[in-house]
């Protein structure tokens, strides 16, 4: 009975990290593909799911987020 409260507690807590390690390699992903210029600011906003309004400001949003997520790399967006 033990083992099996300790399994079913283990999946429970297992299945948050996915999520976040999922969320996390879609962003970096998304990243890439606008630094690689495979996709274009309007679709990278629309796949961070960020808000924006103007074509000018949408560069500048997507450089500031994915800036976030590379900090110890010195890339350009």
């Amino acid at each position: 009975m033990k083992l099996f409260i300790f399994i079913n507690l283990l999946f429970i807590n297992l299945n948050p990290l996915y999520a976040v390690t999922t969320k996390m390699f879609k962003v970096l992903d998304t990243c890439a593909r606008y630094r690689l210029n495979e996709i274009n600011a309007a679709d990278a906003i629309e796949k961070l799911k960020l808000k924006s309004n103007k074509e000018i400001e949408e560069k500048i949003i997507v450089k500031k987020y994915c800036s976030v997520f590379t900090p110890n790399q010195r890339v350009d967006y």
